[in-house]
């Protein structure tokens, strides 16, 4: 029973925090990802950043773009140009359905985390659509009354535990 829950243990190696104040997720895809064999290593250091990253759909493929992985140390000349695109492996009905989706106004591919799932690295990107400044007002706004709630509650609760 242990082995199993091993097996299924996620690492995050990367991750895009500021995709969720920019975007509204409406669906999100695991993918593989093709990369080298000093870009693996690379990314299990932690020299990737999503920030910038984004997915476009060409002649029938998902490409990853403006994606950073950095050099690895020990890497010799087998070390590829650090914002490569580097292709996305996806199932061919979920790369049709992100070729009709993409071409709507408004929609893009956004790639969220880089994780390890059964010591391969895989890519969590999601199918977005981009908030205005009034949803991202908006959106700390709600945060803000949250933690305040949450504050009172713990306040609450320690004046009348004792």
């Amino acid at each position: 029973m242990a082995a199993r829950t091993k097996e299924s243990a996620q690492k995050n190696l990367a991750v895009n925090r500021q995709a969720s104040h920019f975007y509204h997720f409406l669906e999100k895809y695991e993918t593989g990802i093709e990369l080298t064999g000093p870009e693996v290593k690379s990314i299990r250091e932690g020299k990737a950043s999503l920030k910038d990253g984004y997915a476009v759909v060409r002649k029938g493929e998902i490409w990853l773009v403006d994606c950073h992985i950095g050099a690895y140390a020990a890497g010799s000349y087998m070390n590829k140009d650090s914002l490569r695109d580097r292709r996305l492996l996806l199932h061919r009905q979920e790369i049709n359905k992100l070729m009709g989706r993409t071409q709507e106004k408004g929609l893009t591919l956004i790639p969220l985390r880089f994780y390890t799932r059964n010591n391969l690295i895989k890519c969590e990107i999601a199918l977005a659509k981009g908030k205005t400044v009034f949803d991202r007002r908006e959106t700390l706004r709600r945060r803000a009354i949250d933690r305040e709630a949450a504050q009172e509650v713990r306040e609450h609760r320690r004046r009348h535990s004792s």
